[in-house]
């Protein structure tokens, strides 16, 4: 874990994410389908292979009907 796309901050907004899919009651493939993406992409992302950018972050929330600030640290 060598760089900043494993730091802690960034493991816990993918918890959050994580979190955030399963509350949706939704598996990957389900989120997937609704993203018109394929599974491979959510997996990647969960597990810190892909980072997530600003308009995939506010797609995700959209799916999961969560406000896209829900992802963000407070401090």
């Amino acid at each position: 874990m060598r760089n900043s796309l494993y730091s802690a901050r960034y493991k816990r907004f993918l918890a959050r994410l994580r979190g955030a899919r399963k509350a949706a009651g939704l598996s990957q493939a389900q989120a997937a389908r609704r993203l018109r993406r394929p599974q491979s992409f959510l997996s990647k992302v969960e597990s810190g292979e892909r980072r997530v950018d600003i308009v995939e972050l506010e797609e995700l929330a959209r799916v999961y009907r969560v406000d896209p600030a829900d992802f963000l640290e407070r401090s």
